[in-house]
Protein backbone atom coordinates (compact mmCIF):
# COMPACT_ATOMS: atom_id res chain seq x y z
CA UNK A 1 0.00 0.00 0.00
CA UNK A 2 1.71 3.66 -0.72
CA UNK A 3 0.81 6.44 0.69
CA UNK A 4 -1.70 8.94 0.53
CA UNK A 5 -0.77 11.77 -2.27
CA UNK A 6 0.82 14.49 -0.31
CA UNK A 7 0.23 16.97 -3.17
CA UNK A 8 -3.01 16.87 -2.54
CA UNK A 9 -5.57 16.31 0.43
CA UNK A 10 -8.12 13.86 0.13
CA UNK A 11 -11.07 16.66 -0.20
CA UNK A 12 -8.74 18.06 -3.14
CA UNK A 13 -8.56 14.36 -4.61
CA UNK A 14 -11.82 13.43 -4.52
CA UNK A 15 -12.86 16.68 -6.36
CA UNK A 16 -10.29 16.20 -8.84
CA UNK A 17 -11.70 12.49 -9.19
CA UNK A 18 -15.20 13.63 -9.76
CA UNK A 19 -14.08 16.59 -12.70
CA UNK A 20 -12.08 13.48 -14.43
CA UNK A 21 -15.59 11.92 -14.49
CA UNK A 22 -17.32 14.78 -15.37
CA UNK A 23 -15.63 14.96 -19.12
CA UNK A 24 -16.98 11.90 -20.33
CA UNK A 25 -18.21 8.52 -18.98
CA UNK A 26 -15.63 6.80 -17.33
CA UNK A 27 -15.74 3.16 -15.53
CA UNK A 28 -14.50 1.78 -12.36
CA UNK A 29 -11.38 0.32 -14.02
CA UNK A 30 -9.89 3.34 -15.68
CA UNK A 31 -10.87 5.56 -12.58
CA UNK A 32 -8.99 2.69 -10.26
CA UNK A 33 -5.98 3.39 -12.56
CA UNK A 34 -5.98 6.92 -12.39
CA UNK A 35 -5.75 6.46 -9.02
CA UNK A 36 -2.98 4.74 -8.11
CA UNK A 37 -0.65 6.43 -10.79
CA UNK A 38 -1.69 9.37 -8.22
CA UNK A 39 -0.20 7.43 -5.83
CA UNK A 40 -3.79 7.34 -3.97
CA UNK A 41 -3.86 4.10 -1.01
CA UNK A 42 -6.12 1.06 -1.53
CA UNK A 43 -8.22 2.24 1.03
CA UNK A 44 -9.10 5.05 0.06
CA UNK A 45 -9.55 4.03 -3.46
CA UNK A 46 -12.22 1.71 -2.61
CA UNK A 47 -13.68 4.35 -0.70
CA UNK A 48 -13.77 6.83 -3.49
CA UNK A 49 -15.17 3.96 -5.85
CA UNK A 50 -17.71 3.48 -3.53
CA UNK A 51 -18.92 7.29 -3.04
CA UNK A 52 -18.44 7.77 -7.30
CA UNK A 53 -20.91 4.99 -7.84
CA UNK A 54 -23.22 5.66 -5.01
CA UNK A 55 -23.30 9.90 -6.54
CA UNK A 56 -23.52 8.74 -10.66
CA UNK A 57 -20.06 9.47 -11.63
CA UNK A 58 -19.01 6.01 -12.25
CA UNK A 59 -21.98 4.42 -14.30
CA UNK A 60 -21.11 0.87 -16.10
CA UNK A 61 -23.83 0.34 -17.84
CA UNK A 62 -24.02 3.96 -19.06
CA UNK A 63 -19.98 3.95 -19.84
CA UNK A 64 -20.72 0.36 -22.04
CA UNK A 65 -23.32 1.81 -23.89
CA UNK A 66 -21.08 5.46 -24.79
CA UNK A 67 -17.92 3.41 -25.08
CA UNK A 68 -19.73 1.03 -28.07
CA UNK A 69 -21.65 4.09 -29.52
CA UNK A 70 -17.93 5.80 -29.98
CA UNK A 71 -15.86 3.46 -30.44
CA UNK A 72 -18.84 2.36 -33.68
CA UNK A 73 -19.14 5.50 -34.93
CA UNK A 74 -15.96 7.26 -34.73
CA UNK A 75 -13.16 4.35 -34.97
CA UNK A 76 -15.92 1.96 -36.98
CA UNK A 77 -15.26 -0.92 -34.69
CA UNK A 78 -16.89 -4.09 -34.77
CA UNK A 79 -18.67 -5.62 -32.32
CA UNK A 80 -16.18 -8.15 -31.27
CA UNK A 81 -13.46 -5.62 -30.50
CA UNK A 82 -15.65 -3.61 -28.79
CA UNK A 83 -16.96 -6.31 -26.65
CA UNK A 84 -12.84 -7.17 -26.04
CA UNK A 85 -11.86 -3.93 -25.16
CA UNK A 86 -15.16 -3.75 -22.22
CA UNK A 87 -13.71 -6.94 -21.28
CA UNK A 88 -10.15 -5.69 -20.88
CA UNK A 89 -11.81 -2.98 -18.56
CA UNK A 90 -13.85 -5.75 -16.47
CA UNK A 91 -17.21 -4.74 -17.69
CA UNK A 92 -19.85 -6.93 -17.14
CA UNK A 93 -20.91 -9.61 -20.14
CA UNK A 94 -23.86 -8.01 -19.25
CA UNK A 95 -23.07 -4.85 -19.59
CA UNK A 96 -21.14 -5.84 -22.49
CA UNK A 97 -24.14 -7.33 -24.06
CA UNK A 98 -26.45 -3.66 -23.34
CA UNK A 99 -23.63 -1.51 -24.64
CA UNK A 100 -23.33 -3.63 -27.57
CA UNK A 101 -27.01 -3.33 -28.08
CA UNK A 102 -26.98 0.48 -28.68
CA UNK A 103 -25.57 -0.93 -32.08
CA UNK A 104 -28.50 -0.64 -34.80
CA UNK A 105 -27.62 -3.48 -36.87
CA UNK A 106 -28.71 -2.29 -40.26
CA UNK A 107 -25.81 0.46 -39.56
CA UNK A 108 -23.85 -1.66 -38.40
CA UNK A 109 -24.17 -3.83 -41.89
CA UNK A 110 -23.94 -0.51 -43.72
CA UNK A 111 -20.95 0.55 -42.46
CA UNK A 112 -19.16 -2.93 -42.82
CA UNK A 113 -20.25 -2.70 -46.97
CA UNK A 114 -19.07 1.20 -46.73
CA UNK A 115 -15.15 0.07 -45.41
CA UNK A 116 -15.25 -3.17 -47.60
CA UNK A 117 -15.99 -0.86 -50.65
CA UNK A 118 -13.13 1.48 -49.23
CA UNK A 119 -10.39 -1.04 -48.40
CA UNK A 120 -11.00 -2.97 -51.85
CA UNK A 121 -10.46 0.41 -53.80
CA UNK A 122 -7.28 0.90 -51.56
CA UNK A 123 -6.11 -2.72 -52.14
CA UNK A 124 -3.58 -3.16 -55.06
CA UNK A 125 -4.45 -7.09 -56.13
CA UNK A 126 -5.32 -8.13 -59.29
CA UNK A 127 -6.35 -12.17 -57.82
CA UNK A 128 -9.68 -11.85 -56.22
CA UNK A 129 -8.96 -14.88 -53.79
CA UNK A 130 -6.03 -12.99 -52.12
CA UNK A 131 -7.86 -9.45 -51.97
CA UNK A 132 -10.80 -11.24 -50.57
CA UNK A 133 -8.63 -12.80 -47.78
CA UNK A 134 -6.73 -9.20 -47.31
CA UNK A 135 -10.18 -7.88 -46.99
CA UNK A 136 -10.98 -10.37 -44.72
CA UNK A 137 -8.20 -9.94 -42.46
CA UNK A 138 -8.62 -6.21 -42.00
CA UNK A 139 -12.28 -6.84 -41.09
CA UNK A 140 -11.51 -9.24 -38.49
CA UNK A 141 -8.91 -7.25 -37.24
CA UNK A 142 -11.76 -3.78 -36.65
CA UNK A 143 -13.81 -6.74 -34.85
CA UNK A 144 -16.39 -7.58 -37.27
CA UNK A 145 -18.00 -11.14 -37.20
CA UNK A 146 -16.47 -13.87 -39.60
CA UNK A 147 -19.20 -14.66 -41.20
CA UNK A 148 -21.09 -11.51 -41.44
CA UNK A 149 -17.76 -10.33 -43.38
CA UNK A 150 -17.41 -13.61 -45.47
CA UNK A 151 -21.29 -12.57 -46.02
CA UNK A 152 -20.57 -9.17 -47.59
CA UNK A 153 -17.45 -10.12 -48.94
CA UNK A 154 -19.20 -12.40 -51.11
CA UNK A 155 -22.36 -10.39 -52.26
CA UNK A 156 -20.28 -7.74 -53.24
Amino acid sequence: MSKMNTMYNYDEIVKKIELYCAEQDRCKFDVNQKLIKWGIDNISIKNILNNLIEEKFIDEIRYAKSFARGKFKIKKWGRIKISSMLRSKNISESNIIKGISQIDIEEYTETLLRIIEKKEKLLKQDNPIIKKNKLFQYLKQKGFENDLIWDNINNN
